[in-house]
């Protein structure tokens, strides 16, 4: 499988999942298109997947939230191995690199995982529209 049907696998994951506020889509409000996902290949058979999502406004509050719906999704649903690192796209929102810390700390995440509403708005977000 090439790079780029990697991306698409990758980007078919995330696509379906919803915004925190709103009953669309991340691809439907464009915080996720097929250009935002890049797939390398790292030593053994492992890859780094590299997702720069774009808040729909630059002082968006979930921002940080969307990031862990990303996190999780493809924790669970990637069938290869992998490493993930998840950035607002440049320029995209007020506190960027604050986000971008808070989003690829792991000591971080599992511990939002670990609140009882925040997971259930994660799972929210994340659920297949069929499930």
């Amino acid at each position: 499988m090439n790079m780029e049907e990697k991306e698409l696998e990758v980007y078919d994951v995330i696509r379906s999942i919803r915004d925190p506020e709103k009953p669309n889509t991340l691809e439907e409000l464009d915080v996720v298109t097929e250009s935002c996902v890049e797939v390398r290949p790292l030593p053994g058979d492992e890859y780094l997947i590299i997702i720069k999502f774009s808040p729909t406004v630059p002082h968006c509050s979930l921002a940080t939230l969307i990031g862990l719906c990303l996190q999780v999704k493809l924790q669970r649903c990637l069938p290869f191995k992998h490493k993930l690192e998840i950035y607002v796209s440049e320029g995209t929102h007020s506190t960027e690199e604050d986000i971008n810390k808070q989003i690829n700390d792991k000591e971080r995440v599992a511990a939002a995982m670990e609140n009882p509403d925040l997971r259930e708005i994660v799972e929210q977000c994340v659920m297949e529209p069929d499930d």
